[in-house]
């Protein structure tokens, strides 16, 4: 498992964490990207913007998805 398949758990355990990033998502949506990959310091699961990007648009999940969309310059 990658460390973002293995963080994106660990987030979505966290109920609260994920309230936090996807308030963030709306109004700053690389600012949650980055969030995350400060998130995966803290837990000891490194990874990058391209790696959250990468997994996320993988996800068969809309909610999910649909800040990765604003990320992307798609507002």
């Amino acid at each position: 498992m990658s460390n973002a398949a293995e963080l994106y758990e660990k987030i979505e355990q966290d109920r609260d964490l994920t309230r936090a990033l996807f308030r963030q998502a709306l109004q700053n949506p690389d600012g949650a990207i980055e969030a995350i990959c400060q998130v995966g310091e803290r837990m000891n699961l490194p990874v990058t913007n391209k790696e959250v990007k990468a997994f996320i648009s993988s996800l068969d999940d809309d909610l999910s998805k649909q800040w990765l969309v604003k990320a992307r310059g798609g507002l």
